[in-house]
């Protein structure tokens, strides 16, 4: 509640991740049920999410899979693209949103349905993707995925989130921002998205004790106004301003926000600020309207 937030909703069709990023709060959620738990009975539930969606037209609804499980890594298993995809692209009010850090995107490509559909990927830097998200598609596998659905008819998304100060943080961004540049065609993008390294507490003895090479923690952090561990804030404001300019250099109609930001960052990281979490909901929700027209 302290931050500004995007709206985003929820449908969880699963808990726990098996790509196991070494940063993920997924380890602190249900480290007293760690195992892989699918949800079986999700067109059973569906019709009352779809209900709640169709009582207000007017309404926009941004829906996102990837919250408690990555959206798409067992998808080749579970086929959530055949049971949620024809449902959410005829409803003019309402986005699906599949967060992915894999290239299993043949259940989406099999699929006839386009309109309302949004293929999303966490990127990171050339060295974090490699050394801390070790299951994950390599950033390149990524880019040519997100480059095939482009090609295929479907909007893409990109979220940066964590951002991760290291060693050759600037030049390592920047490769991947090139990168982008090489894969994609930046009017084929709704938004990006940009958060910092953060997490609870309880979460850093998990870490070090499972991922005991890992460099994330090597940074300061303070407490915030949730609770989190964060990095100071001039140090995300870097960040954030490194990322801003990089990317509008490349285009400058990307769609880029903040994720859990105050009102202060946003103005000094961005030069603008959607002032809180019903402005910020407003500026994504026009974007849907302007890029499924």
């Amino acid at each position: 509640k302290e931050y500004i937030c995007c709206g985003y909703q929820i449908l969880n069709v699963a808990t726990n991740c098996p790509l196991d990023c070494s940063y993920c709060i997924l380890q602190s959620y249900f480290h007293h049920q760690p195992r892989l738990r699918i949800h079986v009975n999700v067109e059973e539930n569906l019709a009352s999410i779809l209900a709640v969606i169709d009582q207000d037209t007017k309404q926009m609804v941004r829906v996102g899979t990837g919250e408690f499980a990555d959206s798409l890594a067992l998808d080749p298993l579970a086929r959530w693209t055949d049971i949620l995809m024809p449902p959410f692209s005829q409803r003019k009010n309402a986005v699906l949103e599949f967060k992915t850090k894999t290239n299993h995107i043949e259940g989406l490509l099999a699929s006839p349905y386009r309109d309302r559909i949004i293929v999303s990927w966490s990127l990171n830097s050339p060295l974090i993707c490699a050394t801390e998200e070790r299951g994950s598609a390599t950033l390149k596998q990524r880019l040519e995925a997100a480059r095939r659905c482009q090609d295929e008819g479907f909007v893409v998304s990109f979220h940066f989130d964590p951002l991760i100060p290291h060693k050759g943080w600037r030049e390592g961004y920047g490769k991947t921002i090139g990168l982008m540049e090489r894969y994609l065609k930046p009017e084929g993008i709704i938004w990006i998205s940009m958060g910092s390294l953060r997490f609870m507490p309880d979460l850093k003895s998990i870490i070090r004790k499972r991922h005991p090479g890992t460099i994330i923690l090597d940074g300061e952090f303070i407490t915030g106004l949730d609770g989190k561990a964060r990095y100071f804030k001039p140090i995300r404001v870097e960040l954030y301003e490194f990322m801003r300019e990089h990317l509008e250099k490349w285009h400058s109609d990307l769609g880029l926000y903040l994720c859990m930001e105050s009102d202060e960052v946003w103005r000094k990281s961005m030069g603008w600020s959607p002032g809180n979490s019903e402005g910020l909901k407003d500026f994504l929700d026009e974007r849907v309207e302007r890029i499924f027209r």
